[in-house]
């Protein structure tokens, strides 16, 4: 274990700031994860290093990197970055901001960041008041939340940003932070921490894709490990004390043919191996919150459109989840779970959504049908539309082309029959080229 004077020169070293304060990125380039928005190149990437990033928001799960990316903005533009919190702070906050940010650009013609975490916590009268400053480009907002912004933030303020949305870190990018924390003089270097690739992964795996959960982990596990001359060499058992985690009492392989098995029960209907699989998983120590994603998309993509239902019974199981944690939290899961397994089966939405996307990948200069235009095409170009036919004028219904010239008889979505999956009750699509 550490001496008093090897803890003492590690505490006063590192002034008590946690690993994950410590080895948070400041520089782009540093930025791990999130692969589908920052990459070289990408319009977010660019806007944020030549200092031209709007009003945005940034959405998704805890320790996905979305306050270090604010950060990262912060270091990267020259102008002013003032940061709040929703929780503390009110409109006399937010007005004193909008007032320093407006007197900034008229003497010095500089712009002001305001970065406001938490920010789907703010009422509609502390949204309402940086509305117009927003607008005018007096601020420039950038909200950092875990809710979906689209249904717990004002509308207002959401339509006058660009949303970005985190994932949760995949175990690779959480195994690389983990590396350059333990050879990083900002992270474990002094501690002279060995750590393979198999207890980086272990650590990862426990992590439910938060980057701040694992430091954590691994600083805790560091400091408590036994060390020798070589230095601290941490193992799946030191990891776990540390963790306070179940160990899996399966090899990796194994773990992962579990959570197939698992997902591949619910589809087969199968609601006693559904169960089974899942209480092992949680036995030896999965991530609850993994198995609630997996349960949500089963209900999309294998239950769909044959039950509804299905899908807002699992959505509803995850948030309670979230609210109350183990043990209590596994009844509602179960109940997702049998829900599932039991309800008919259809993957018509999936096969349509992949049969669109093709042919939307393949028609890029498909062109609107003149009827279903927008009214304002007619004002700007002096083009005659009319001919629309507005169905309720019809009973509900009225045959009319909504296609583009090339697919008018494609089918995407093939209904399976199964449950309530029986698709349109109009007559089947005819053809409607002469």
């Amino acid at each position: 274990m550490f001496s008093n004077a090897d803890f003492n020169m590690y505490d006063n070293a590192n002034a008590v700031r946690p690993l994950a304060e410590r080895m948070r990125p400041v520089v782009l380039n540093e930025f791990i994860g999130q692969n589908h928005i920052i990459y070289p190149n990408s319009p977010l990437f660019i806007a944020i290093k030549n200092d031209k990033l709007g009003s945005s928001i940034f959405w998704g799960p805890p320790g996905t990197g979305k306050t270090t990316l604010a950060g990262i903005v912060a270091n990267s533009t020259e102008g002013a970055f003032v940061k709040l919190n929703a929780v503390t702070s009110g409109v006399a906050d937010a007005k004193k901001v909008i007032e320093e940010a407006a007197k900034r650009r008229t003497l010095y013609g500089k712009k002001t960041y305001l970065m406001l975490d938490e920010c789907h916590r703010w009422s509609k009268a502390q949204s309402d008041c940086v509305l117009k400053a927003i607008e005018e480009g007096t601020i420039i907002f950038i909200g950092s939340t875990t809710e979906n912004p689209y249904y717990s933030m004002t509308p207002a303020i959401v339509s006058r940003c660009r949303v970005y949305e985190f994932y949760a870190l995949l175990e690779h990018d959480i195994v690389s932070g983990l590396k350059r924390a333990i050879v990083s003089p900002n992270g474990l270097k002094d501690l002279k921490v060995i750590a393979d690739d198999e207890v980086l992964s272990y650590v990862a795996s426990f992590c439910g894709g938060d980057m701040r959960n694992a430091y954590n982990a691994l600083e805790l596990a560091a400091i408590t490990a036994n060390t020798s001359e070589k230095g601290i060499q941490l193992t799946q058992e030191s990891v776990r004390n540390a963790m306070q985690t179940k160990p899996l009492s399966v090899d990796k392989q194994s773990y992962y043919d579990m959570i197939s098995a698992f997902i591949k029960s619910m589809r087969g209907s199968d609601a006693d191996a559904s169960l089974f699989w899942f209480c092992r998983l949680i036995e030896s120590g999965c991530d609850p919150m993994l198995l609630a994603r997996r349960i949500s998309i089963c209900a999309a993509e294998d239950v769909g459109l044959a039950d509804p239902m299905a899908l807002v019974v699992a959505s509803s199981a995850m948030e309670i989840f979230k609210n109350i944690g183990l043990p209590e939290g596994r009844i509602p899961l179960t109940q997702a779970i049998l829900y599932i397994a039991n309800a008919p089966k259809s993957n018509s939405c999936v096969e349509a959504l992949e049969n669109a996307t093709a042919a939307a990948r393949e028609f890029v200069t498909a062109r609107v049908p003149t009827h279903l235009m927008d009214q304002s095409h007619q004002r700007s170009t002096g083009e005659k539309l009319g001919g629309y036919k507005y169905p309720h004028n019809y009973g509900g219904y009225v045959l009319q082309q909504y296609l583009p010239e090339g697919l008018t008889e494609e089918i995407f979505y093939r209904p399976t029959g199964n449950g309530l999956d029986t698709g349109n009750k109009n007559p089947k699509k005819p053809k409607l080229k002469e």
